[in-house]
C-alpha cells in the first residue's frame, strides 16, 4: 500500500458565506485529498495587513497519499472551484477561502513553490490556537518546540475568538457504528487485505489480516495441488482458528470495531474446489466441529472482481508462487464464494462488483465503495 502522511492544513475566509466555505473546503479536502480526522473550533479574527472583513479560520488534521507539491496543487485547485480568483495585487486581500499547508509529517521542505513548515505560522494567532485545538503537543521540527508552547510566546497581539458553531466532519457519513465485527471477503487479488488496511486506519478499527504468507504448504499447493491440497486445508484450519480466536477475545478500548481481510468460511469454499469428494465430506465435519463457537461477522463484504483483473493485481503483487495460479482456479473459487453466499441466511451480506473501480490508486473509487458498504 501507499504509504500516508499526517498534515495539517489551516483554513481561512473573510468573504461571503464565510462558515460554508469552509466546510465545502473540508468536504473537497476529504473527497479529493485524504481522510478528516481532526477539526479545531473556528475561530473569528480580523484580517492582518490589509482593510477587510473579519476572517473565520481554522485547521484541521488530514492522512494524505499525495506528495507535497501534488497536495499543493490540489489545495489550489478547490481554491479555484470554490470561487478564490488569481490575486491581482501583491498586497493581502480578500478571498472566498485560503487554504495552507502548515505541517506535512516532520518533513523540512523549501523551494520556490513551497516552504513546509509553513514560515509564519509561529507568528500568526490566527493559526496557533485553533492549532493547539487539535495537535497542541505537536513539535515544529525546525524551532523544535510545541505547539502550547509556540502559542504561548507568539507576538502577535490580535483579538481572536471562537465561535459556536462547529464544521462537520465528512467522515461521519460513513456508519460504521452498527457493527462491533466486518469481514472483507474476495478471490484471491480482489483486493480485500489493502480494503481492510484503509478501513482500519480511516476508521479508528482494529485490523485483523490473515497470516497466509507464513503456511510453508501454500507454494508447494500451487505447485503440486493434487498432493498437498489436503495438507494445506488442515492447516489453514488450524491457523485461522488459532488466529481468530485470538484476535477476537483480545479486545481493544481504543478502537471503535474490528475488521478483518477474512472469514474463516473462506476455508470451506477453497476446500470444496481443492479437495477431492470424500476429502471434503471428511474436511468439513472437522470444520464444523473447530469453529461451532466462533463469532460471525455483522457485517460481510464480498469483492468481486472479474478473472481479467485478478490476474493482473496477482502479476502486479509479484508473489512468485501465485505466478502459475490459472484463470479456471480463479473462476472454480469465485463461483464457490457466490454458490455459499446465496445459501447463507445468517450472515448479513453485501456483494460489490469492483472490476471497474480501482479504490488503491482512485480516492474517488475508495469513497464510492465506502458508500456501497453503508447503504
Amino acid at each position: 500500500m501507499t504509504p500516508t502522511h499526517t498534515v495539517y492544513i489551516a483554513l481561512g475566509s473573510n468573504k461571503g458565506n464565510k462558515l460554508q466555505y469552509l466546510q465545502d473546503a473540508i468536504d473537497a479536502i476529504f473527497e479529493k485529498i485524504g481522510t478528516v480526522h481532526k477539526i479545531s473550533k473556528v475561530y473569528e479574527t480580523p484580517a492582518i495587513g490589509f482593510e477587510g472583513d473579519d476572517f473565520y479560520n481554522a485547521c484541521i488534521r488530514v492522512e494524505t497519499e499525495l506528495k507535497p507539491k501534488k497536495l499543493l496543487k490540489t489545495l489550489k485547485q478547490i481554491e479555484s472551484d470554490l470561487g478564490r480568483s488569481t490575486k491581482k495585487s501583491d498586497t493581502y486581500e480578500s478571498r472566498e477561502i485560503d487554504l495552507d499547508i502548515l505541517f506535512y509529517g516532520d518533513e523540512i521542505l523549501e523551494d520556490s513553490v513551497l516552504v513546509i513548515p509553513h514560515p509564519n505560522l509561529h507568528k500568526r494567532k490566527f493559526v496557533l490556537q485553533p492549532l493547539f485545538d487539535i495537535a497542541k503537543d505537536l513539535i515544529h521540527p525546525i524551532l523544535n518546540q510545541s505547539i502550547a508552547e509556540l502559542l504561548e510566546h507568539c507576538e502577535d497581539g490580535s483579538e481572536i475568538e471562537a465561535i459556536k458553531i462547529w464544521l462537520k466532519n465528512p467522515k461521519k457519513n460513513f456508519d460504521f457504528g452498527n457493527y462491533n465485527f466486518i469481514a472483507i471477503e474476495g478471490n484471491i487479488g480482489a483486493g480485500k487485505t489493502s480494503l481492510a488496511n484503509k478501513i482500519a486506519q480511516d476508521f479508528n478499527a482494529k485490523l485483523i489480516l490473515e497470516r497466509f504468507a507464513d503456511n510453508p504448504f501454500l507454494p508447494k499447493f500451487y505447485k503440486e495441488p493434487e498432493r498437498y491440497a489436503f495438507t494445506l486445508e488442515m492447516s489453514f484450519l488450524a491457523d485461522r482458528y488459532q488466529q481468530i480466536s485470538d484476535d477476537l477475545s483480545q479486545l481493544d478500548l481504543f478502537k471503535d470495531f474490528m475488521v478483518s481481510d477474512y472469514d474463516v468460511h473462506k476455508s470451506l469454499i477453497f476446500s470444496k474446489v481443492t479437495l477431492a469428494e470424500d476429502e471434503f465430506i471428511l474436511y468439513r465435519k472437522l470444520f464444523y466441529q473447530v469453529y461451532k463457537d466462533i463469532a460471525r461477522p455483522d457485517l460481510y463484504v464480498y469483492l468481486y472482481q472479474n478473472t481479467q483483473r485478478l490476474q493482473a493485481n496477482i502479476k502486479k503483487r509479484g508473489r512468485k508462487y501465485e505466478s502459475d495460479i490459472q484463470d479456471d482456479y480463479l473462476e472454480k473459487i469465485n463461483s464457490g464464494y457466490l454458490n455459499f453466499l446465496r445459501n447463507q441466511t445468517e450472515l448479513n451480506v453485501k456483494i460489490i462488483d469492483i472490476s471497474e473501480k480501482d479504490f488503491v490508486k482512485n480516492r474517488e473509487d475508495y469513497l464510492w465503495l465506502l458508500n456501497e458498504i453503508n447503504a
